[in-house]
């Protein structure tokens, strides 16, 4: 004999496993009652009341490690004695047949509006009978009726009910017609077809010709954008290479001055601070020099109007062109 203990996992399905148990001798009855009602383990699986019997789509069964709710129970046992109640409550309004009396019994009797023998044994009557074979049936006689009223006889000569030549002239002409009407659908059909095609041709070579204007349109307006793009390049080279050319005319007008200035500068400066001391020289600084810077002085100023006058005269013609070539620039864009 094999003990089945539940086991329950996290997801609250129960499975059964069989451990190994040393038999033992079998008690007395009464000792297996009080043993039945001690706690323990279930020997067999058909009296064990965790077992669940019949359908079990729609029953919920809860595991047995799961305490049941008190309130629960006691509703139950409130639904269970009412219905108990109940139950008494019509047993003692329902009227009962009275008891027998001494020497009698009650009996089942039939109340039904037509009455029948009620037997345990089924009676059974064999009954034969002998039937005559069956005979073909006769075929039926053929149907002719009689004959009524009088023979008459006829005499159609030739020529008098049918003329071929008569009778074949209107269908002759409707075939006749027919094949004409076919043949000048047909014939209507093939001009139709040809001038479609005539159409085709000349939709075609229309198609065609607008179609290369339209190709030599385009070549010429890439050409006139590729000239356009040329143009524009060779203006601003052009454009370029002068405003180098103004910038190197007033570099050098630039250096030509400042030089001009740095060697009579350099001397005079030597020329106070003592480098070239001499008697003679003190005396021509002291007597001759005095008038001698005096001129200088004068043919400086005058040198450096002249240079300045040049100076601005230049500015002004570079001015001047440039204000040209920015007109004219704007013009070129204008134009394009």
């Amino acid at each position: 004999m094999t003990t089945v203990l539940p086991q329950q996992d996290n997801s609250d399905t129960y499975t059964f496993s069989s451990r190994p148990r040393a038999l033992k001798e079998r008690k007395k009855y009464r000792q297996e009652q009080q043993q039945q009602c001690a706690p323990g383990y279930y020997g067999n699986i058909m009296y064990d009341r965790r077992v669940v019997r019949g359908n079990t789509y729609a029953q919920h069964t809860l595991p047995v490690t799961a305490q049941p709710d008190p309130i629960e129970i006691q509703r139950q046992q409130e639904i269970q004695r009412r219905a108990i109640a109940r139950r008494r409550a019509k047993a003692q309004l329902r009227t009962g047949t009275p008891h027998p009396v001494e020497g009698r019994i009650h009996t089942e009797v039939q109340t039904e509006l037509y009455l029948e023998e009620l037997s345990d044994r089924i009676e059974e009557v064999d009954v034969d009978t002998q039937t005559d074979a069956f005979l073909d049936k006769p075929q039926t006689p053929l149907f002719i009726p009689g004959k009524t009223g009088k023979d008459v006889a006829t005499q159609i000569e030739d020529g008098e009910l049918f003329d071929f030549d008569i009778e074949v002239k209107p269908m002759l002409e409707v075939l006749v017609g027919k094949t004409i009407e076919q043949a000048l659908l047909e014939v209507m059909e093939e001009e139709e077809l040809a001038n479609l095609r005539a159409l085709q041709r000349d939709f075609e070579e229309l198609r065609n010709a607008e179609l290369a204007e339209v190709q030599r349109m385009e070549e010429k307006e890439r050409r006139h954008r590729e000239e356009k793009k040329r143009r524009m390049a060779q203006q601003q080279e052009v454009l370029k290479k002068e405003k180098e050319t103004s910038d190197k005319i007033a570099a050098r007008a630039f250096a030509q001055n400042y030089l001009a200035d740095l060697i009579p500068t350099v001397f005079s400066t030597l020329r106070d601070n003592g480098y070239f001391y001499d008697p003679v020289e003190r005396d021509v600084e002291k007597v001759f020099l005095p008038w001698l810077m005096g001129e200088v002085k004068k043919s400086i100023e005058k040198r450096i109007l002249g240079r300045s006058m040049l100076d601005i005269i230049l500015r002004d013609v570079a001015n001047s062109r440039k204000q040209a070539f920015s007109q004219m620039e704007s013009d070129e864009k204008t134009h394009i």
